[in-house]
């Protein structure tokens, strides 16, 4: 299990933040930020703990890990593309930087992408999972189980937090099936709303439907496309969603 040092480096480095904005936001010295992040410090005042999760949007809990974090911790996220390259150019710099700051990171999609990812990440790629769509998302419970799965090892090795690029099989379905899929999607938000994990879902807008796209932005709290991140506006919580 990650210590408070790393979980408090990892938190900092999601905002982009040094040592000095933080202790600005936060009012704690940067000293003694360095000492708790080297763990050289590990004795943390309560104050310094709560000033510090302040600033940083996480819990304390988060960052001692003496119980299972309360605030909302998952990001999840929709990526329409329309082409392999569109692809490309918005999951590789994603995984890379998640091996950077040593992230877990999972790679869920077909076959030829995952060729083509692997060959754009080059040496990275040896630290990031890859698994089909076809056999990963086999049913819904199979499919939570697996990630569930695979946030708990890995939070449990150390990871301070896990990064999944996640495309489920919409080809071939039926209409029941797509149902079925579309309220899985949903259901990844209450499932894993305090898991330290961001999960980016592609949407291969030259085949989905426009009611699958429109299913999608209601499932996705954010939206990326190019280099921008926005607000969905049509987006539902589970509770909504899944009692219509």
């Amino acid at each position: 299990m990650a210590d408070i040092g790393t979980l408090l480096r990892a938190a900092r480095a999601r905002l982009g933040w040094s040592r000095e904005e933080l202790a600005f936001h936060a009012g704690v010295s940067w000293s003694a930020i360095a000492q708790i992040e080297s763990g050289r410090r590990s004795d943390v005042r309560l104050k310094s703990l709560v000033a510090l999760a302040g600033a940083l949007g996480v819990s304390v809990d988060y960052l001692v890990r003496g119980g299972a974090p309360i605030p909302p911790l998952l990001e999840h996220r929709l990526l329409p593309y329309d082409s392999d390259e569109e692809f490309l150019a918005a999951t590789v710099p994603f995984v890379a930087e998640g091996v950077e700051r040593a992230e877990a990171v999972l790679v869920v999609t077909t076959r030829a992408r995952i060729r083509r990812l692997q060959k754009a990440c080059g040496g990275d790629a040896q630290r990031i999972e890859f698994a089909e769509s076809s056999r990963w998302y086999r049913s819904p419970r199979d499919a939570l189980g697996r990630y569930r799965a695979f946030f708990a090892d890995h939070v449990a090795q150390g990871a301070s937090w896990v990064r999944v690029v996640g495309e489920p099989v919409w080809r071939g379905r039926s209409e029941h099936e797509v149902q079925t899929w579309t309220r899985y999607e949903s259901m990844l938000n209450a499932a894993f709303v305090s898991s330290p994990v961001t999960i980016v879902c592609p949407y291969d807008t030259r085949a989905a439907s426009a009611d699958l796209l429109a299913a999608a932005r209601a499932t996705h709290p954010r939206i990326e496309r190019g280099n921008e991140s926005t607000a969905s506006a049509t987006y539902l919580e589970p509770e909504e969603f899944l009692i219509d």
